[in-house]
């Protein structure tokens, strides 16, 4: 369906609930938003193939301009709130845009893109307009809610997270089709899945700005449900909100999962969970142990997949079959798997090498032939990568050793160092951890421990001992960090992927 059929249908439901602020937006509403800012794009020229962006927190504005942009024809790229405003510059004018809507939380950024950026023939802001932009409310008024006279299917163009390097956006090929007629392949994987319809309830806890919440909400809209979106996660909010909302989906990543079992058992006692029907989570590997406390809690709900904003591929298990086959990400219901090894040859069941998909949907990194070349098989034969490693198993799961750019190389022995992360990870005194490699003049690299102390009274040279015994205990030595570090935080992606470059620059040049 799309969005005015659904606000016809049901103009009083509510189709966004922010659960900081209450704000509770009807379909009616959204739809009229959308309508009015899509007709304020079509008055300043931007028409069907062409760009627009936006750049905010989590408010139900931005899922105003997606829809806007998404009847509209158009390009829409979410860009990072926590960006800076170099690397936001770099993805506004990286893409195209010829509007862009921001928020008054980065004002001072959005400022010094719109000064910079000559291609921009809008700029909304909500609330207070920082300089150079014109207020939405005002433009919002002065246009139109009724439809444009034709309105077709716009898509995302997304960024990547840029672990490595300067960001890459994703450009999908648009086609000029009918608003409604084509809502895309995610919409019939979520359908064949995950059952939702429109007395159901999903709830983002993430940054709307990230591939899978945003594509998600958007998703459940068109199934008539109600999306509720956390402005910020907090695990104990998370709970509530899953109570308060009767929530029936939500979409997590593991982090999430440990923090919320790290909660005390009275408060995560303290909430009735039971309209939860689905919880999805993905964006990294998740621990075994903490998985199998998820499903303990939570009963044999949680559904894994693993796939990424190139949309190559989509490997999905439920339950049932992680529990048979713990520790995988499940098997390819979209595009086939290929495991190479150094030279691309196929490696055979059971060894781990690189992971290339065929079959699938393909993806150019816009503007960029080098980066998209270097995501395709190198023996041309039409498969690509999102670049990691692992193996698949006799019955077909697909198990995630790590990313090929986070292995370490000590004394010229491969060491995947996700392995000591996630053992590390459900320690009880450990809140947080990073490992990977750092300069060593004898052996090349060694393995280091980046920890976030459960206790920061108790970071110190006993923790430290105690958490590389730990892991000694557990995994083979040469696996196992040789010295840990503490800080008071670690750098994390709001959408709870590790900034595992951050910390390997900072200490390649100490």
């Amino acid at each position: 369906m799309d969005l005015g059929t659904i606000a016809a249908r049901t103009p009083d439901k509510p189709a966004v609930i922010m659960t900081g602020s209450g704000r509770v937006v009807t379909f009616r509403e959204l739809d009229e938003a959308s309508n009015r800012l899509a007709r304020v794009f079509h008055a300043a020229g931007i028409g069907p193939g062409e760009h627009v962006a936006v750049m905010m927190e989590n408010r139900w504005e931005l899922l105003a301009v997606a829809w806007a942009a998404q009847r509209s024809g158009l390009y829409y790229t979410a860009v990072s709130n926590r960006l800076t405003a170099d690397e936001a510059a770099y993805i506004v004018d990286n893409c195209g845009a010829k509007a862009f809507v921001a928020s008054p939380a980065v004002a001072e950024v959005a400022s010094r893109i719109s000064a910079a950026n000559d291609r921009l023939v809008v700029r909304l802001m909500p609330e207070e307009r920082a300089p150079g932009f014109d207020s939405y409310e005002d433009a919002l008024a002065a246009a139109s809610p009724e439809p444009l006279a034709e309105q077709f299917e716009g898509v995302d163009m997304l960024y990547s997270s840029g672990t490595t390097g300067r960001p890459k956006g994703v450009k999908p090929k648009l086609e000029k089709v009918a608003f409604g007629s084509q809502p895309g392949i995610l919409y019939t994987l979520i359908q064949m899945l995950f059952a939702p319809d429109e007395d159901s309830v999903y709830l983002c806890p993430a940054p709307l700005y990230h591939a899978a919440p945003l594509r998600y909400s958007i998703a459940f809209h068109r199934f008539g449900a109600t999306v509720v979106v956390m402005e910020k996660f907090d695990p104990e909010e998370a709970l509530r909100a899953i109570e308060r909302y009767g929530v029936t989906h939500g979409q997590w990543v593991p982090t999430m999962f440990i923090r919320l079992l790290k909660l005390p058992q009275d408060v995560r006692a303290a909430y009735d969970l039971s309209t939860m029907r689905f919880a999805v989570h993905a964006a990294a590997p998740c621990p075994v142990p903490v998985k199998q406390q998820m499903i303990e809690w939570w009963g044999p709900i949680l559904h894994e997949y693993y796939a990424g904003t190139e949309g190559n591929c989509f490997v999905y298990t439920d339950s049932a079959g992680w529990l048979e086959h713990p520790g995988s990400v499940g098997k390819v219901l979209l595009g086939e798997v290929h495991v190479l090894g150094p030279d691309g040859e196929e490696l055979p069941v059971g060894e781990t090498g690189a992971l290339y998909f065929g079959n699938g949907p393909q993806f150019e990194y816009h503007g960029d032939p080098e980066k998209t070349r270097s995501a395709q098989d190198p023996n041309g034969r039409g498969w690509t990568t999102l670049g990691d490693i692992g193996h698949v198993d006799a019955d077909g799961f697909l198990y995630l050793t790590d990313r090929q750019s986070h292995m370490i190389i000590s004394g010229g022995v491969n060491i995947y160092p996700q392995e000591a992360e996630n053992l590390l990870a459900v320690h009880p005194k450990v809140v947080d951890v990073a490992v990977f490699g750092v300069p060593d003049p004898e052996m090349g690299e060694q393995v280091k421990a980046v920890v976030q102390a459960a206790d920061p009274d108790e970071a110190g040279d006993a923790l430290a001992a105690e958490l590389i015994a730990y892991c000694r205990d557990n995994l083979a030595h040469y696996k196992c960090p040789k010295s840990v570090d503490f800080r008071s935080e670690l750098p994390r992606h709001p959408t709870g992927k590790l900034l595992k470059r951050v910390l390997r620059d900072e200490y390649a040049k100490s």
